[in-house]
């Protein structure tokens, strides 16, 4: 081991001749903490020796990277557990704990000599990978072998560690059904921006998706509905007799392996049973546990507007037995420590109808329907605890007084997380403001309509600590992606990127590295990157903004505004496809009495960099109307 301790010095010695430069042309996200270039680069010869400890989570390290090698290069890899002889890539774990780095904190060199990286732990081994992938042609990504590329690696020095120990994303499995297949996919691309938890909205009135064996209902018949497409919350009612076969569920076996999937790429997948609003599939199944009459003839919400009670009966011991049984059993799938239970958007019109609801306020002296849904968190969380897990739910459940341990996530905006940080518990950012990847990332002409946009230089400015919050007590942040208008994986890449890189740089980057102008030209370097995956992305950073007026003259006039700097954007008003050769936008444009739409084009120089966009003037006048009737 002191050779291993004396190559690390000899690697720091070898980078005191660096220049104190900034990092040059990389384009590395998230931004690491320390990054010191040098002129040059390191060649990967065609037979790699890839180095490495034999500790069987090193070795989920050393294979992922194998794996990521062999698949997009021609190149052969060779793996050693001996540190006897010179070597392309070292991945060293520390004899003595680097307190700075922590648990998934790493260094990583690049030399003319070859490769190496220190962590304390292998997950910041782990990460070091990500960041020497990242620092490849772009063609590692490739999913078939490039051949006849040299693999070049520029000389770099980096020290780099996070800023959160939660950096999580949201999908919501629930509203539409992703594959087990599919969710993989899904950490294998979270895990290259350095995301470590997956928390998996796994119930809602769309669909129950976790197998619990005590209670086979919820799946046979509470993960299916009626498939239909078009704009959720607007459908209308499913027939009696439309067939009741969209959905699907993960069974024990499936949350086992994901889980396992997962934890061999250093994620936690945290499970979120969303009680007691939004458990219209849990009444469907078990109608015993709703506190409204006629429940047994409810069906699984397929998306038409709610009419129904989706709610649990908090005055109920069958309730409650019912949630001891699905945490029992949800406890022993997922090892992570907590457990998110929801308590979002609880209807508790129903509850108001309820004599046994009333009674049980009556018997607890509980003056409100929040105290009555406090109530219900309350004896939750000792069910959760005694299953060895901790609770956790939205923001909601401060409102009628928060239990003795519960973690809260803040999402209607910051200020939950502001109040539950200063009552002294733990707290999770994840605000509509800057995290809801559901949001529209473009105009709503070029987006699939949803009540709010949150466009790319948005979502980089989400800071997870709040001046007034108490610090110590927030965990990190991570960004939700709801479903409800999503339909298929592709759907679900297209609205995580690149604003999940964003997200990412936030709860991993220091707060002071932060900087817009500096971070969009290194989402532009990505992006190729995720092609060469075939992961889709959305382009819409280039979209313009559109923002209609009515001037002194009563012309209608729209401005076009880029989050991008630096591109020319050119336009269009007689239903012809614009290029370069067309007006360029320099000033508010007036549009033409009888034209009927506005088309748009982003070029840099030359070449097209956006999307073709069509503006109808009728919807320019619309907003116009609407802003003036406000």
């Amino acid at each position: 081991m002191k050779k291993l301790s004396l190559l690390s010095i000899c690697c720091f010695i070898a980078f005191l001749s660096f220049g104190q430069n900034d990092k040059g042309g990389l384009a590395i996200i998230p931004e690491p903490v320390s990054v010191i270039t040098k002129d040059g680069e390191f060649t990967l010869p065609k037979h790699i020796l890839l180095q490495a400890g034999p500790q069987a989570d090193v070795k989920l390290v050393t294979d992922y990277l194998r794996t990521k090698l062999v698949t997009a290069s021609d190149l052969r890899v060779t793996v050693r557990n001996e540190f006897s002889v010179p070597a392309t890539i070292k991945l060293i774990l520390n004899t003595k704990a680097d307190t700075v780095l922590g648990k998934e904190g790493y260094q990583l060199w690049v030399t003319k000599k070859g490769i190496v990286i220190n962590a304390n732990e292998a997950g910041g081994l782990f990460y070091g990978v990500q960041t020497l992938i990242q620092l490849l042609p772009k063609e590692i990504e490739s999913t078939e072998v490039v051949p006849h590329l040299t693999w070049t690696v520029p000389l770099v020095s980096i020290k780099d560690y996070p800023r959160f120990g939660w950096r999580g994303l949201m999908l919501d499995v629930s509203r539409h059904f992703f594959t087990k297949d599919e969710v993989k996919q899904y950490i294998d691309q979270m895990v290259r921006y350095k995301f470590n938890l997956l928390h998996m909205h796994l119930t809602d009135d769309e669909g129950w998706r976790v197998q619990i064996k005590s209670l086979p209902r919820l799946t046979t018949v509470g993960a299916y509905n009626v498939k239909q497409v078009g704009e959720f919350g607007s459908f209308t009612p499913p027939g009696p007799n439309e067939p009741r076969t969209y959905g699907g569920f993960y069974t024990q076996a499936d949350i086992k392996e994901l889980v396992q999937y997962a934890k061999d790429r250093f994620v936690n997948i945290m499970p979120e049973i969303d009680v007691p609003g939004h458990s219209l599939a849990a009444v469907v199944s078990y109608p015993e546990i709703s506190c409204t009459p006629g429940a047994d003839k409810y069906q699984v919400r397929s998306g038409e507007r709610i009419r129904v009670d989706n709610t649990l009966n908090p005055s109920s011991e069958k309730t409650y037995q019912f949630l001891d049984k699905v945490m029992t059993e949800v406890a022993q799938l997922f090892p992570f420590g907590y457990i998110h239970l929801g308590g979002d958007e609880c209807n508790k019109a129903y509850w108001a109808k309820s004599d046994s609801v009333t009674a049980l306020m009556k018997r607890e002296n509980l003056k409100t329907y929040e105290e009555v849904q406090s109530y219900f968190e309350k004896r939750l969380e000792k069910i959760v605890e005694s299953k060895g897990k901790k609770f956790m739910g939205w923001d909601e459940i401060i409102e009628g007084g928060l239990g003795p341990n519960a973690a809260v996530m803040s999402w209607r905006g910051i200020q939950g997380g502001i109040t539950a940080s200063k009552l002294g518990h733990e707290v999770v950012m994840s605000p509509t403001t800057f995290a809801y990847l559901d949001y529209m990332q473009s105009d709503q002409v070029m987006e699939p309509r949803v009540y709010a946009t949150l466009r790319l230089n948005k979502t980089y400015q989400f800071e997870p600590v709040p001046d007034s919050a108490n610090a110590k007590l927030i965990l990190g942040g991570q960004a939700n992606l709801w479903t409800e208008q999503v339909y298929n994986i592709r759907q679900v890449e297209y609205m995580t990127w690149p604003r999940g890189m964003a997200i990412a740089e936030s709860v991993w980057s220091p707060k002071e590295k932060k900087n817009w102008n500096d971070f969009y030209p290194r989402v532009e370097k990505q992006l190729p990157r995720l092609s060469e995956a075939e992961i889709k992305y959305a382009p819409s950073m280039y979209d313009p903004d559109f923002d209609a007026s009515m001037g002194a003259d009563s012309l209608l006039r729209v401005t076009l505004t880029n989050e991008i700097p630096n591109l020319d954007t050119y336009y269009s008003f007689d239903n012809s496809y614009p290029d370069r050769f067309y007006p360029k936008y320099t000033e508010p444009l007036i549009v033409p009495k009888d034209a009927t739409q506005l088309r748009v084009i982003t070029y840099r120089g030359k070449e097209p960099i956006g999307r073709m966009v069509t503006m109808p003037v009728a919807e320019l006048q619309r907003r116009l109307n609407r802003r003036s009737r406000r």
